[in-house]
């Protein structure tokens, strides 16, 4: 019985991954066109245009790769920290991936047809069929089922284990959870307001309420794969490089920061909006800088947990841990190298939060490259990392030196295409070039033709990087062709290390608190929006 349990839990996280990349490869093919067209090399024929292909790369791989991952990802965990899924719980996870794939068809059907060229910034005034938004509602029913299972999974665990504190991969998977259920409140209340305006039922929409719906989500949702790929940092990490955890109430304390400070964040996306108050703004730079600070704990934790593991190795001298760190293990490079790059993501996201400089860089390049490097680095590299032992776990096999080595080359590869296309879109960003726009010369401006050299650059990083999606290869390896065997699930411990406080398991105080500062970023201005609405827009269709 234990058996096949584990077989059931293993089915529903590698059929979550194995979609996942099947998206990632899709998306990239679109990106990869996208990068092309944007340096000036490649004309898209073929019935589609490049918006459509932006659409359909933005909510493959922002909505579609990202949940999937992060649903086999964290059910996986729970199973083996908690000791197994229930059979209520594998159901809903089951639940959670056919609501997705009923979702994703509709919305991709639409997307390829012509019918919803809205970008995967969809509020209002640009309209959709209104079947990609029914998409959407299903796709965000996924998500809640998924969270309903974990939240069980926990409850059940703590009602056998009282007085223990919650395994802290468990924590993790609650709080990712619980902040992607209150990010995904707003996106669907509107777009609940946008199936009925698309179907003609309304002739007009509020939409700048659309808009401040739209990001209290859109914000949140790069934050909740940060937290995803936060567990791996704080629990994986140490266990790959032989260490130990640095802080289990640290590793907590960020969780529930996280959690309760971020999504009155999503304001800093609208700094240029007219109909708020400069007062409002300013009060929401303090709320977005506030999230800042869990990741500067974050830093702190983690470098210590390195130097402590490389010092424990022999490492001397000021940097001599530096050089004792498992560099030629690929489930280390490639989530040290999400770790830097999440540096200078994370710098740039402070440097937004600022009016004046949110001002200079709005709707911009610079915007683009800044994403490609928190999500496409710091976030999907750590992805990658879990591969290459979690999908063997999963499928009762091991890793061979052929594909280790390929991951190797498939890392620097994502590394260097990444850095070419951040580089090159922050650089031409500043220089004010437009984000959302197919390659024109306006006219052969002299400042339009003045980014050419640095869209090329874009162009060649696209293309290095569809060359690193052999990834999809490597994980589809591993699930079928590798050799049978069996490899641990990587997951440091610091049982017995430090006193966890007891007021840490209190989620119910924190969503209480997570409540409060939501109603306070959003309730005001959400109120002064509907009782002095502007004029209403009908829906606009440009393709």
């Amino acid at each position: 019985m234990e058996s096949i349990r584990k077989v059931q839990v293993s089915s529903l996280a590698l059929t979550n991954f194995a979609a996942a990349f099947i998206l990632l490869l899709l998306g990239g093919l679109f990106g990869l066109i996208q990068g092309l067209n944007r340096a000036g090399v490649l004309e898209i024929v073929g019935g589609l245009n490049y918006y459509e292909l932006l659409t359909a790369h933005g909510i493959f791989l922002i909505l579609g790769f990202t949940t999937l991952f992060m649903n086999g990802y964290l059910y996986s965990a729970v199973d083996y920290v908690l000791g197994g899924l229930s059979k209520t719980v594998r159901v809903l996870g089951w639940l959670s991936f056919s609501s997705f794939v009923a979702g994703a068809l509709l919305v991709t059907v639409m997307v390829l047809a012509g019918e919803a060229t809205v970008l995967y910034t969809f509020y209002a005034p640009m309209a959709a069929s209104p079947w990609f938004y029914i998409g959407l509602v299903f796709v965000v029913l996924s998500i809640w089922l998924s969270a309903a299972g974990v939240f069980i999974s926990a409850f059940t665990w703590k009602k056998r284990n009282k007085g223990k504190h919650l395994p802290l991969f468990a924590f993790f998977a609650v709080g990712v959870y619980v902040l992607v259920t209150f990010g995904s409140l707003g996106v669907t209340w509107e777009v609940l307001m946008l199936i009925p305006w698309a179907f003609g039922w309304t002739e007009t929409i509020n939409v700048l309420l659309t808009r401040t719906l739209f990001w209290s989500f859109g914000h949140t949702l790069v934050n909740v794969w940060y937290l995803v790929a936060v567990s791996a940092w704080y629990i994986v990490l140490p266990k790959v490089i032989g260490g130990k955890i640095f802080s289990d109430s640290l590793a907590r304390l960020v969780v529930i920061l996280i959690v309760f400070l971020n999504v009155p964040g999503g304001f800093h996306h609208q700094i240029v909006d007219p109909g708020f108050t400069e007062g409002l703004k300013f009060m929401h730079l303090f709320m977005s800088l506030a999230i800042g600070f869990p990741s500067l704990m974050t830093a702190f934790a983690l470098f210590a947990t390195l130097e402590r593991a490389g010092r424990n190795k022999g490492g001397k001298g000021l940097f001599g841990w530096f050089f004792k760190l498992p560099w030629k293990d690929v489930r280390f490079i490639t989530i040290m190298l999400a770790m830097i790059s999440f540096i200078f993501g994370g710098a740039g996201g402070i440097a937004q939060t600022n009016n004046q400089l949110n001002q200079v860089v709005h709707n911009t390049m610079w915007v683009v490259g800044h994403f490609h490097v928190t999500v496409g680095v710091a976030v999907v590299l750590t992805f990658f990392g879990l591969m290459y032992w979690l999908i063997p776990h999963l499928s009762g096999r091991i890793m061979t030196s052929k594909i280790h080595n390929l991951g190797i080359w498939q890392t620097m590869f994502w590394t260097v295409g990444m850095l070419f296309m951040t580089i090159s879109m922050s650089a031409v960003g500043l220089m004010g070039s437009p984000r959302r726009t197919e390659y024109t010369t306006y006219g052969d401006s002299a400042t339009a033709l003045g980014w050419d050299p640095y869209l090329l650059f874009v162009g060649a990083g696209g293309t290095l990087l569809y060359r690193s999606l052999l990834m999809v290869y490597i994980v589809f390896n591993l699930m079928f062709f590798a050799p049978k065997g069996y490899t641990e699930f990587m997951a440091a411990s610091d049982e017995g290390l430090h006193h966890t406080p007891k007021w840490t398991e209190n989620w119910g105080l924190w969503v209480v608190l997570a409540i409060v500062i939501i109603s306070m970023g959003y309730v005001v201005p959400i109120i002064d929006i509907i009782e002095n609405a502007p004029p209403g827009s009908p829906p606009i269709r440009t393709w």
